[in-house]
């Protein structure tokens, strides 16, 4: 029997037949559909007979899904056709084969019909027709014989995959939004079971598995052919949402065809915006497995995130915080947790694991009391984050930036409680945006061989602090943000100028004012709490009562900073901060703030204290800071020669000139 690539690349050379009114990165339009159209008709064949007998029994009894409900079951499927035609059919008259196959379509069960909607199939149909190529698409497919007998369920499963992944390579400016390198999603996998062998091989094993941004369900695939290797026992179901037609529609065809859904509904891959559309709320899952899309804001759904938030707090999936509106990738991060598994071993509940790729920015983004930081901190404090792999640059389809995978559960080994691994994969790469082509793919110039995916897992599982892989206290990456000030100082000084601006707003005052001229007459004086307190016995004794209003403006208009005035008091035992003086210190959470203050501040500025009401506790994780390695100059002497070999190779290349 053939393998499933050798079905895969009979497809792809029909794709061929689309060039000209389709451009290589368009052909997935036609081709995703139509092999999920062409794996169905064989599918159907031997109940067609059945499917449509019971149909003229039934259509005028029931409707919707009561009808689907009856004919799926003659069918044998969780889908069905009642229409009369099929491929073969559909050759027999050329002339009207648009109009028969969008007729063919609707005859499709209300789950397949909508699949088909997605992938806006009926504009594809009619651009063949105009292009008058569809009746050869159709025939060509019409010869490949994809029925269960000589196609099983899985190898039908890896013949779709291998096609989404051709196609989304071809179409590589785009496919970094809904397609995953299958190499990374190896890794995650590989990392997302590391420590469950024992558990995945129980017998009668059921777990359960999310990708709230499944995209054309890539990640979805590798997870359940892990487990078809490594524990064939074990019963994986696998769940999707994704918000973009043509994706979802994929995803939803993978899972059709290869028939793996948990309830027989055909519904595990799910419509619409995470965020605001959650399909799976109230559910739970043993494991999630996303790529969410890098940098992208979440400003039309900022209502009703921010309403989730304020109103439900901890009770919803946004407790922890918002992080900016450019980029919502810790959003997906707490959707997740928000639906982890309690750990409940009498119950059987063992609790959840994730794996999930980020861009650098959600490591260090936000200062401590930010949304992105107090998200990092609920997650760290309560002994979630496991671990974060850093990965090559250049491994995406539509972008070059590093990414990173953070490993997020609420059941870590006992040896890695209270710890975080950081392990440095930037490394270990192959040139080639594939195992398959050594040419880039987009901005994917490299890519893990299965080698490199083996070794970096077996330094994620031996858990031990060296070059590669270090190991650190949850706290390592806490820090306290302290407010540091420093004392106003001003010098009150008289003028004609400043006078005359005061009396403008303050008419009414000029008697007062004309006192205090008088009395501390034009010079600077270097001591304002001197000065004021004088001003303030001068009116005492005129009985004038200012208004805090005039008291203030009279501050701001005859004086100004001087660094070498007395410092402004705010009562007998503290000083009036100078807000432009005001700055913080981010202090390790294991270090002292008092003894940190004075080794580190205290010397350099004599007059500091700390505001300590203002404490704001954050955390960031600084990869590069902990896997920077110092290279040393290079000697001078190194240097010299070389400038002077150069001056002389410059001067004998001057003297050929001249001969």
């Amino acid at each position: 029997m053939p393998d499933h690539t050798y079905f895969a690349n009979l497809i792809w050379q029909i794709a061929d037949l689309l060039r000209g009114p389709y451009r290589p990165p368009q052909y997935e339009r036609v081709m995703l559909p139509m092999t999920v159209l062409r794996r169905f008709d064989c599918v159907l064949a031997p109940t067609k007979t059945k499917v449509l007998s019971e149909y003229e029994r039934l259509k005028d009894k029931l409707q919707g899904e009561a009808l689907d409900a009856r004919l799926n079951r003659a069918a044998g499927q969780r889908f069905h056709n009642h229409s009369p035609l099929d491929f073969e059919k559909l050759k027999g008259d050329p002339d009207h084969i648009a109009q028969h196959l969008v007729s063919y379509i609707e005859g499709f069960s209300a789950n397949v019909r909508r699949i088909f909607e997605f992938f806006e199939f009926e504009t594809e149909i009619e651009k063949m027709r105009e292009a008058n190529i569809l009746y050869l698409i159709v025939s060509k497919f019409a010869d490949v014989d994809l029925h269960p007998a000589r196609v099983p369920n899985m190898q039908m499963g890896l013949i779709f995959e291998n096609l989404i992944r051709r196609f989304n390579e071809l179409a590589n400016e785009t496919a970094g939004d809904h397609f995953t390198p299958r190499e990374v999603i190896r890794l995650m996998v590989h990392i997302l079971f590391i420590n469950d062998d024992a558990l995945l091989a129980t017998p009668g094993t059921v777990r359960k598995l999310l990708d709230p941004a499944c995209g054309t369900g890539g990640m979805l695939a590798e997870a359940q052919n892990y487990l078809r290797e490594h524990h064939p026992q074990a019963k994986l179901f696998v769940y999707g949402q994704d918000y973009n037609k043509r994706a979802f529609a994929t995803a939803a065809s993978d899972m059709l065809i290869k028939q793996v859904d948990h309830n027989g509904a055909g519904d595990n891959i799910r419509f619409g915006d995470a965020f605001t559309e959650d399909q799976f709320a109230g559910e739970t899952f043993d494991y999630f497995l996303t790529n969410p899309p890098f940098g992208v804001d979440w400003k039309k759904q900022q209502k009703e995130i921010e309403r989730e938030h304020e109103k439900l707090g901890f009770a919803g999936r946004f407790g922890a915080g918002l992080p900016r509106v450019n980029d919502g990738a810790l959003l997906f991060l707490q959707h997740m947790i928000a639906k982890f598994e309690p750990v409940q071993p009498e119950r059987h509940r063992h609790g959840s694991r994730l794996a999930i790729v980020f861009s650098g920015s959600p490591l260090f983004t936000g200062g401590a009391g930010s949304g992105e930081s107090n998200i990092r901190k609920w997650i760290i404090e309560n002994d979630w984050l496991e671990a974060i792999i850093a990965l090559p640059e250049q491994m995406f389809y539509n972008t070059g930036i590093g990414t990173y995978i953070w490993v997020v559960t609420n059941r870590k080994e006992p040896r890695r409680k209270g710890k975080i691994q950081l392990l440095d994969a930037r490394d270990f790469w192959t040139p080639g945006g594939s195992e398959d082509s050594k040419r880039s793919l987009g901005d994917k110039r490299r890519h893990l061989s299965a080698a490199q995916i083996e070794e970096i897992v077996r330094l994620y599982g031996r858990f031990e602090h060296n070059e590669r892989s270090k190991i650190f206290d949850n706290a390592d990456f806490g820090y306290t943000r302290v407010t540091v000030e420093r004392p106003l100082r001003l010098t009150y000084r008289m003028t004609v100028e400043n006078k005359a601006r005061f009396l403008n707003a303050f008419p009414h005052l000029f008697d007062d004012v004309q006192a205090i001229d008088q009395t501390f007459g034009r010079e600077p004086q270097c001591d304002w709490n001197v000065v004021w307190e004088g001003i303030q016995d001068l009116l005492h004794a005129r009985r004038s009562r200012w208004k805090a209003v005039e008291q203030k403006r009279f501050r701001e208009v005859f004086t100004e900073k001087d660094p070498q005035a007395a410092p402004v008091r705010k009562d007998s035992r503290s000083y009036e901060p100078d807000p432009d003086l005001r700055d913080f210190e981010n202090v390790p959470l294991k270090e002292d703030i008092e003894a940190y203050f004075e080794r580190e501040v205290r010397p350099h500025v004599p007059d500091a204290w700390m505001d300590r009401s203002k404490d704001r506790v954050g955390y960031e994780i600084n990869f590069n800071r902990y896997f920077y390695t110092y290279t040393p100059p290079r000697p001078l002497e190194a240097i010299d020669a070389e400038l002077k070999q150069v001056e002389e190779e410059i001067l004998r290349l001057l003297r050929e000139v001249v001969r």
